[in-house]
């Protein structure tokens, strides 16, 4: 293998008459549903790197033994797993995730009742008006994330970076916003080297957590390994934003769901 090959190519092209290597995605997993899912999709258009971030998060244990379940179950190699401690993020804090001092709130976020409906602000492109940024949100967290990725990516010779973010029916983070991840799009272009071409994919941005649902169990995605819960890492609480909106996914699609609450 000559130094510049990416890492992981040697397998995908070794052998006689094997199959022409398929392309490589790295995926952020956090552990929970949204991330499930997507991986699920990524791993319908090639092979993959799955990379979970350690920031301080209340249930960190608990959604990185998410991560590795689904990482055995999608059989990735140790090699193209990745485990990055962001405990800066943790540091600055400004996040009841991360800051036990403050209080996670319960029930459905703020204009999550219309599934992401809320009029636009003309004056912040992809905000809807109204949306109330809750407690947990993390400060430009998904940028933090998104950089590790980027860099890994670079390095391993991906095609792709998939990101669970759900901008239509979620919490309405700001990072979330499809508007952001185009923005972020034109900053690895400028970054990165002048032959890399890396996609950012969103596949699920515009979905409601019902339509998530039913397409996780229509790819065959492990559900029943993902982990939502703000709040525990035992048994999930089922009042947190999180809960109510993978509840909300799960009734909307008519199944239950596998996870264990109080």
């Amino acid at each position: 293998m000559s130094e510049r090959e990416p890492t992981g190519a040697v397998e995908r092209s070794q052998g006689a008459g094997a199959a022409p290597p398929r392309d490589l995605a790295v995926v952020l997993v956090s552990g929970g549903l949204d991330s499930c899912v997507c991986a699920a999709e990524a791993a319908l258009a090639g092979d993959l790197a799955l990379l979970h971030v350690n920031y301080g998060q209340r249930t960190q244990a608990r959604e990185l033994a998410a991560f590795a379940a689904i990482a055995d179950h999608y059989q990735v190699p140790d090699a193209r797993r990745l485990i990055a401690d962001l405990d800066h993020i943790a540091h600055i804090g400004g996040s009841s995730l991360i800051d036990a001092r403050l209080p996670v709130e319960q029930g459905m976020p703020a204009g999550a009742e219309s599934s992401g409906s809320a009029t636009a602000d003309p004056a912040m492109p992809g905000r809807g008006a109204g949306r109330r940024v809750p407690s947990t949100y993390v400060p430009f967290r998904n940028a933090h994330l998104l950089a590790v990725g980027v860099s890994w990516a670079e390095v391993l010779g991906a095609r792709s970076l998939y990101i669970g973010a759900v901008e239509e029916d979620s919490s309405g983070y700001p990072d979330c916003r499809a508007a952001f991840f185009a923005a972020f799009a034109q900053v690895v272009a400028l970054g990165t080297r002048p032959e890399t071409r890396l996609e950012i994919r969103t596949p699920l941005i515009h979905l409601d957590k019902a339509a998530i649902v039913r397409r996780g169990l229509g790819l065959g995605a492990p559900l029943h390994l993902t982990w939502s819960c703000y709040v525990d890492g035992e048994r999930a609480c089922g009042e947190c934003e999180s809960c109510r909106l993978r509840l909300r996914g799960f009734a909307g699609a008519g199944v239950v769901d596998p996870v264990s609450y109080r």
